[in-house]
């Protein structure tokens, strides 16, 4: 080791920013942008969830309800003056809870649901999904689930269930199978059952605590803006400095290392805050422009309705990377971006479209029909639905309230066994209103929903028509 070497590294122990300075220096410009825009899409997710956290705990303490490590229960469907979550679904009521395990495991009790379909969605805080209790996977009888921290452990009670979460913040996203707005009281009983407490407040299992304030609506109180939004008006800096906040609590996966010795490069180093003001300004300009592209890449996706190949008009390949991602960064923040807390394609598949078989987009000034041949229906194990969305893929206000329609409607077939759904503008009239859904009166897109699809969904045999105007 020469005498230049060894005074290099006394440097670079001494003074590690002045070495991070060192190294910016020697990457073009044109590299920068690169890692900037790798950089935005891997923290993408990871940012996007905090603000949905902070919104929903907001808009919790507005309404008075509970917090951290409790649940909200949805006694309603979402409308179109929601804004917490974009692409709802109109088919399940949500149970909903953000927990915090730095501390000490959570428990959940889910009781009897009687065979209703249900699902425990358990996310970390980069939205990889690391368990879905619930009726595909564990049945439908009373059970108790430990939801524990990535650094804990302890001893549970014997018939308890361990969950070991990748993260200490998890996002508990519980749906219920709802069978129209009739059936409203019977998920609402069900809810009830639905509970969590620290295992430090777990006596045996006899007593049960009192479930928590049940809301109504879930419209947006308080920030106006949607956490997308939100999102978009920060800054290169202020995004970057948020997400390097956030690794104190919920560090990076380990395949994320190659990654991270990137970023490095141009400033952005785990433990250490962002400080852009000790770059150049051609540094500096370089990582605003790579962050703007990854960020209008992103807003492509939205406008596209979906990512992969489309087929018939629809793109499936949304759901063929939801939930576990590996070192997929792209895949992950346009699933983020597009429908922040999605399924996995086996506990729901879902198909998106924005554009009519002849790549035309879908507006509100023509009528379509979606037909199914006989013996066509969506293939699913539980049930399904078509959802209609707004350009910015939120519900969008008609005269009869259905943002929705699937097989748990009254839907009328034709003589040969098909169906048809009718989307358009303006109600068909008649009896062809069973099987209306309404469209506005501009552009908008189409979520098919796919819930415990069977294996020719999973393994694309079973693919959805095309559009017809």
């Amino acid at each position: 080791m020469n005498r230049t070497t060894k005074l290099r590294i006394v440097l670079l122990c001494a003074f590690p920013l002045a070495a991070h300075a060192l190294d910016v220096a020697k990457i073009s410009p044109a590299e920068t942008r690169e890692i900037a825009a790798n950089a935005y899409t891997f923290f993408y997710p990871l940012v996007l969830m905090e603000l949905t956290r902070r919104a929903e705990l907001e808009r919790r303490a507005h309404a008075g309800l509970a917090g951290v490590n409790q649940f909200v229960h949805a006694q309603t469907f979402p409308d179109d003056h929601s804004r917490l979550v974009i692409r709802p679904n109109a088919d399940t009521l949500y149970s909903i809870a953000w927990l915090d395990l730095a501390q000490q495991p959570m428990l959940l009790h889910v009781p009897d649901t009687h065979d209703r379909y249900y699902v425990m969605q358990l996310l970390d805080a980069w939205t990889e999904t690391f368990d879905m209790p619930g009726k595909r996977m564990r049945g439908t009888k009373e059970q108790w689930f430990a939801i524990v921290g990535p650094a804990w452990q302890g001893v549970l009670p014997a018939h308890v269930h361990r969950i070991v979460a990748p993260t200490n913040t998890v996002w508990l996203l519980g749906r219920t199978q709802v069978n129209g707005v009739a059936d409203y009281d019977a998920v609402h009983a069900i809810q009830s059952g639905y509970l969590l407490m620290k295992l430090s407040q777990y006596p045996n299992g006899a007593q049960l605590p009192p479930p928590a304030e049940v809301p109504g609506q879930t419209q947006n109180i308080g920030r106006s803006e949607p956490p997308p939004v939100q999102l978009q008006r920060m800054t290169a800096a202020e995004f970057f400095q948020l997400a390097l906040s956030l690794l104190a609590q919920d560090p990076p996966h380990p395949q994320d290392a190659a990654l991270l010795q990137q970023m490095a490069k141009i400033g952005i180093v785990q433990g250490r805050p962002f400080e852009p003001e000790s770059l150049g300004a051609e540094d500096r300009k370089a990582i605003d422009e790579g962050a703007k592209a990854a960020a209008d890449a992103l807003q492509a996706a939205v406008t596209r309705s979906g990512v992969g190949e489309r087929v018939n008009g629809w793109s499936s390949g949304f759901s063929g990377a939801t939930g576990r991602y590996g070192i997929r960064y792209d895949a992950r923040a346009a699933v983020a971006r597009l429908g922040l807390g999605a399924l996995p394609p086996e506990e729901a598949t879902y198909f998106s479209c924005c554009q009519n078989a002849g790549e035309q987009s879908l507006s509100g000034s023509k009528n379509y029909s979606l037909h199914f041949a006989a013996g066509q229906l969506p293939p699913v194990r539980a049930f399904w639905s078509l959802t209609m969305y707004g350009e910015d893929g939120y519900f969008v206000a008609n005269p009869i309230h259905r943002f929705a329609i699937g097989d748990r409607d009254a839907l009328k077939l034709n003589g040969d066994g098909s169906l048809d759904l009718l989307i358009q503008h303006d109600a068909p009239g008649g009896d062809r209103d069973s099987n209306w859904l309404p469209a506005p009166s501009g552009k908008f897109n189409l979520s098919l929903r796919l819930f415990w699809p069977r294996e020719s969904v999973i393994e694309g045999k079973w693919l959805p028509p095309a559009m017809s105007p």
